[in-house]
């Protein structure tokens, strides 16, 4: 594609070329001149700020001939051989598409060999974090005792997924988004000497539609540049990128304002008829009242807006909404574009979220919801309905001790009685549902040999947790298997909110994976609380009792036993009861 070849023909090929992210180059370029060059690096940031482009800089500049140099010549055999790819020993990796363990060992094994070509073998790993935890651990050794002619460059969007132990072993550069002055002066130099005329607030929307990524920027200026015949306007801007002017914005926030469905309804079909989709008209939206949010409450505010490229024309329609509104808005279409995503019509659902924001809400002042509500709740009920509430409860207690004299309800069932000996205590509600249906079969499985062999293994299985992730690990350490019970383990918590947590669905799918990991087959993963658990195990043992108790009786039963005369001697007293035949 056309709009590729300009960013191919402007990226950077030595260090001053890279735009917005000094302190690393300089950092890089003072370690080449000290000879203190590190064995692997680490690049992180978002897409398009440089990451492979100064992994491979930083190759040339330690294999140049007339180096190593803090910057790369660019014009001997070996920096325009590196530069075209055609250097064996500098080669890039795509993590992506080789990200087994077998690919790996084969890597390891080539990184034993001398470079041919070159001063030093570089083999720059992008998208690392997407290798799988095997190869993770086969690339680990390598680190840990590189040759000497060795460098590995290892460049990721997502550094959180690596494991700590490759973060540790390689020095870690963070890179930033690049600032808006700079990708906005970046690509007015391209432009010029390009020939292409450029009007300066298209440049700055490009800038702010990259977010941060100089490769993003690049690439929607040649697309535009190409649609366009070399000259880019604000207006071709917005409407090759489906983007909506921030004029358009203020005459929708207006009609939101009064409460105007009919003009807003009909705004969004120009939209649609515009060629615009939905999701994208909500994404803007969204951005634009949170910029008029930033114009309200933060002075100077130019460099923190994204779609009002004039703040100060705006802040009349950021005066004309309170706070509140602006965050009760910003919520509102967040919770409708979360919907979007889902949804078969999503036109609908914008029309619904603007419809609701022009609802009679919007017309009360900041504030004035809550202080109707607070003075709802200090206003005094009618005392006519709390005498009737006190007559009730006064006739429900009475009720109450009439069943209870009568022997209707047991005493320990009164709050106001004593609790009768022989009386069990009310079952909790909330820790019966969290008790598994199938309990007897786990309580009969407690001792199984195949619960010894997860309960053997149950080390393994906290630490995959915590490798997949660490927050979840942090919950589920919580809980002890206590039972196994064919496809399923049943783990007792301590904590009431670890246990919730880690039934999360998300959390759940992570800890059931790894159980099937370690353990070798699937498992489903059943929680309940310690302490319903012991009680369990109590209830068992003085049910087993009593069946053993039952049974010792009836065996040692004398036939010519009348078990009445017993009971009647025990409940009156042998002084009270007199037999006769």
């Amino acid at each position: 594609m056309k709009h590729i070849a300009l960013y191919r023909a402007w990226r950077p090929q030595s260090f001053q070329d890279m735009v917005g992210q000094q302190h690393i180059i300089q950092t890089l370029q003072n370690a080449i001149r000290e000879q203190r060059v590190s064995h692997a690096y680490l690049f992180s940031g978002p897409r398009g700020t440089g990451k492979t482009t100064a992994a491979k800089v930083l190759a040339k500049a330690v294999n140049c001939e007339r180096g190593p140099a803090t910057e790369p010549c660019n014009e001997c055999e070996s920096c325009r051989r590196i530069t075209s790819g055609a250097v064996m020993d500098v080669q890039e990796i795509d993590a992506a598409s080789n990200r087994g363990v077998e690919e790996i060992r084969d890597l390891r094994e080539k990184v034993k060999y001398a470079p041919t070509e070159v001063r030093q073998k570089v083999y720059i790993i992008d998208e690392v974090h997407m290798l799988t935890t095997e190869a993770f651990n086969a690339l680990l050794k390598t680190l840990e005792e590189p040759p000497p002619h060795v460098m590995f460059i290892l460049a990721t969007t997502e550094p959180h997924k690596l494991p700590a132990t490759i973060i540790s072993r390689c020095q870690r550069f963070d890179f930033r988004r690049v600032s808006l002055e700079e990708q906005t002066q970046r690509l007015r130099q391209i432009a010029q000497e390009e020939g292409m005329e450029a009007d300066h607030e298209a440049l700055q929307y490009i800038a702010r539609l990259s977010d941060g990524g100089m490769r993003d920027a690049l690439s929607i200026l040649d697309q535009i540049a190409s649609f366009t015949g070399g000259h880019v306007s604000y207006e071709q801007v917005l409407s090759m990128t489906g983007g909506i002017a921030s004029e358009q914005f203020g005459k929708l926030a207006g009609a939101i304002q009064k409460g105007d469905a009919g003009f807003v309804l009909q705004m969004v079909e120009d939209f649609m008829q515009e060629g615009k989709s939905a999701d994208k008209c909500m994404e803007n939206l969204l951005y634009y009242f949170r910029d008029l949010l930033m114009i309200q409450m933060i002075p100077n505010v130019d460099k923190l807006t994204d779609r009002v490229l004039h703040p100060e024309e705006y802040k009349e329609i950021a005066a004309s909404f309170s706070k509140q509104q602006l965050f009760h808005m910003i919520d509102t279409l967040n919770h409708y574009q979360s919907e979007m995503k889902y949804a078969s019509q999503p036109q609908t659902l914008f029309e619904v979220a603007l419809l609701k924001l022009c609802g009679p809400s919007q017309g009360i002042p900041a504030g004035h919801e809550q202080l109707q509500v607070q003075h709802q709740a200090t206003v005094p009920a009618d005392s006519t309905e709390v005498n009737q509430l006190k007559r009730q409860v006064a006739a429900l207690e009475k009720k109450l001790e009439k069943l209870i004299q009568s022997g209707s309800v047991p005493t320990g069932a009164s709050s106001g009685g004593a609790r009768s000996s022989h009386s069990a205590p009310a079952p909790r509600v909330s820790s019966a549902a969290k008790i598994p249906a199938n309990m007897e079969q786990f309580l009969a499985h407690k001792s199984s040999p195949e619960f010894v062999a997860v309960q053997r293994q149950w080390g393994q299985v906290l630490l995959g947790v915590k490798e997949e992730k660490v927050t979840v690990h942090a919950w589920f350490m919580d809980g002890d298997p206590v039972s196994v019970l064919e496809n399923a383990v049943l783990v007792a918590f301590k904590n009431n909110i670890h246990r919730e947590t880690s039934e999360k669905p998300a959390n759940k799918q992570v800890i059931e994976s790894v159980l099937h990991e370690k353990l070798g087959k699937p498992y489903h993963l059943i929680t309940m609380m310690q302490r319903d658990w012991m009680a369990a195990l109590e209830g068992a043992g003085t049910q087993q009792k009593e069946e053993l108790k039952l049974e010792h009786e009836h065996e040692n039963k004398d036939p010519n036993a009348k078990p009445w005369i017993d009971e009647a001697l025990q409940i009156f007293g042998e002084d009270l009861v007199i037999i006769k035949d």
